[in-house]
């Protein structure tokens, strides 16, 4: 959703949000068990242009001028080049059917009016119909849900793991459930539109009042549309999807879609059963059992029958957009029956609360969480010339008990794009920040397609604008196209440069998802560097990850002028607890293999000369 932070930031006073908050349950800190296996990498792509080969990149192109990625263009070939890259999970954003202004009517689907529609081939996260797929991306629109199956096929067969998006705080303002199984009603079927609220409506309303459109821009930049005339029928008017009370919304609120109504009064208080004290340290079979005898609201149900419904399709998990909106008795409910279905499957939530994360890991039962408001935000700073790494150190030892369900991105369709003016510059400067935003934890680790290859999101899509990838639109991605070599995947058009990144980023990625090291204990050695050693610059940070058969060595410079030259001091704690006698070991970077230094231990104290350059990081196995 365009704005979101934005709007997130400024609610937490707000009713909507703090019904989710804990008020009676004390929260349990004790060190969570962290997982053994090998560590996690997602690969995002925006499903509708991964594939596309059209370069017109036209300001408000219609789908004729501008292209569109389908699901076939997901080939064998495509798949098993992801997968080289180092990748483990695909997430296809915008599967789901969602309102876009386009002519499907042949189909069996109606037209979306182009003045609640953001753009034109309209936001994945206004779903139109929860039970098949966006038509945009099928060959034959008829087929559509047959040829995204056969796309999860083929990810499986590649090796890779299926994600998909569910949006449970909002649905399009003009949600028709064409494609129901059997026994499930559509949303809103069987509300009370008389009153504002009653647990079992899927929506709240605002009776007596006609919907207004806002005050936007002009839809599809002027041009004609006959359902562009000033109005849209929704009598009694429903809240927007963003909270918004009013009959009409302001330009900036989620004006497109409607929200969903889970059993919060108007007022905030809950209108559901709550969870005991002490469920926080119950398993999701034990959450599962809890629910099974319990009266709850029908928007609940659904969601769960939506969930289950893509599950028995082989998807292999979910990213839910804006959790936090939700409350977490409900995650604990929904998440605990698909643990029920797939034990392993994922379950990525969007949530951008400090103060609630455990709530959502622990009650809600989720796998993992945007580290955004920590991590993210302080390597941007850093790099960005407004802060210091030394910080980053506090960030990880507050997060310690939840360090692994934290995923980390420097990219993805709501953010600026890693390698724009506004965030790294270009993607060099991004190096280090990837090095260090991939090793410093135990978390899964997410890459946004064209990241890879220095995608900078430069492109004047229409609704979309430069430095995010328009999500809104119907445009090309160049860098990520010059890759794609007109379907041949095999990275042709590239320039050397964008050619060297894709290695780094192969490099780094199969590293990672192979080390044991980095799914086991880290401790910072910046403290011990920073003082009193000279030549180990400010814009620089260091850390040790080992585990029982690996000890790793991390060093990034995020300066991109200075070169430093300096002792890298291992302290006498991490010399005991890796065991080392006093004598010479060798350090041998993991990146490249080229840079070996010599580590000498001496009274029980490690140092290790280094000289490492603008931008540059290092991963030194100890051998």
């Amino acid at each position: 959703m365009i704005n979101k932070k934005v709007f997130v930031a400024g609610m937490a006073a707000t009713m909507l949000f703090s019904a989710c908050k804990t008020k009676d349950l004390k929260m349990n800190t004790a060190k969570e068990e962290v997982a053994t296996n090998k560590k996690i990498v997602v690969y995002q792509v925006f499903t509708r242009l991964f594939g596309n080969k059209v370069t017109t990149n036209k300001p408000w192109g219609t789908i004729e001028e501008n292209g569109v990625g389908k699901f076939n263009d997901f080939t064998d070939q495509a798949l098993h080049e992801i997968k080289d890259l180092g990748v483990t999970y695909i997430w296809y954003t915008g599967v789901p059917h969602h309102a876009l202004v386009g002519d499907y009517k042949a189909y069996g689907i109606s037209d979306d009016d182009p003045e609640v529609v953001k753009g034109r081939a309209g936001s994945p996260y206004a779903v139109k119909d929860y039970y098949n797929v966006n038509p945009d991306l099928a060959v034959n629109p008829a087929n559509r849900l047959q040829e995204f199956e056969d796309l999860i096929v083929r990810t499986h067969k590649a090796g890779l793991k299926v994600i998909i998006d569910i949006v449970p705080n909002h649905i399009a303002r003009k949600y028709e459930g064409k494609n129901n199984p059997e026994g499930v009603k559509d949303f809103g079927a069987n509300d009370d539109v008389n009153v504002e609220y009653k647990r079992d409506n899927n929506f709240y309303y605002i009776p007596n009042n006609h919907f207004e459109i806002p005050d936007n821009d002009i839809p599809l930049n002027g041009e004609k549309n006959p359902l562009v005339d000033g109005i849209f029928d929704e009598n009694p008017a429903k809240w927007t999807g963003n909270g918004s009370r009013k009959v009409k919304p302001d330009q900036n609120d989620w004006y497109e879609t409607v929200k969903v109504n889970y059993g919060i009064r108007p007022d905030g208080s809950k209108d559901f059963p709550e969870l005991p004290f002490g469920f926080d340290q119950k398993s999701y079979p034990e959450h599962f059992a809890f629910w099974q005898d319990k009266d709850v609201p029908d928007s609940w149900k659904k969601f769960r029958s939506i969930a289950l419904y893509w599950i028995g399709k082989g998807v292999d998990g979910f990213r839910y957009d804006m959790a936090e909106m939700v409350p977490y008795e409900f995650w604990s409910y929904m998440n605990s029956a698909i643990k029920m279905k797939n034990p392993n499957a994922f379950l990525l939530a969007e949530v951008y609360n400090p103060n609630e994360y455990r709530n959502y890991i622990r009650l809600g039962k989720m796998d993992y969480l945007y580290d955004k408001v920590e991590t993210y935000d302080k390597l941007k700073d850093i790099i960005r010339g407004k802060s210091s790494p030394d910080g980053l150190s506090d960030i990880k030892k507050g997060m310690s008990d939840i360090e692994h369900n934290m995923l980390h991105f420097l990219d993805n369709h709501d953010e600026q794009r890693l390698a724009s003016a506004e965030f790294a510059g270009t993607p060099e400067r991004g190096k280090p920040l990837m090095v260090v935003s991939t090793t410093i934890s135990t978390s899964p680790t997410m890459v946004y397609f064209g990241q890879e290859v220095g995608e900078a999101g430069n492109e004047d899509a229409g609704f979309g604008k430069p430095t995010r990838t328009s999500i809104f639109d119907y445009i090309g991605v160049p860098n990520h196209q010059r890759w794609m070599n007109d379907g041949k995947f095999d990275g042709g058009q590239l320039s050397d440069s964008e050619k060297n990144l894709r290695d780094f980023y192969k490099r780094l990625l199969n590293f990672s998802i192979n080390s044991p090291a980095l799914m086991g204990s880290f401790q910072e050695i910046q403290t011990a560097n920073r003082q009193d050693n000279a030549g180990y610059d400010e814009l620089l940070y260091s850390y040790v990850r080992w585990s029982a058969n690996q000890k790793l060595v991390v060093v990034a410079n995020f300066s991109s002028e200075k070169t430093s030259e300096f002792d890298l001091k291992i302290p006498v704690d991490i010399i005991l607890k890796w065991n080392l006698k006093d004598g010479e070991y060798v350090l041998t970077d993991q990146l490249y293999q080229k840079n070996a230094v010599r580590l000498k231990v001496n009274n029980g104290e490690g140092r290790a000369g280094v000289t490492i350059a603008p931008s540059e990081s290092f991963i030194y196995e100890l051998k």
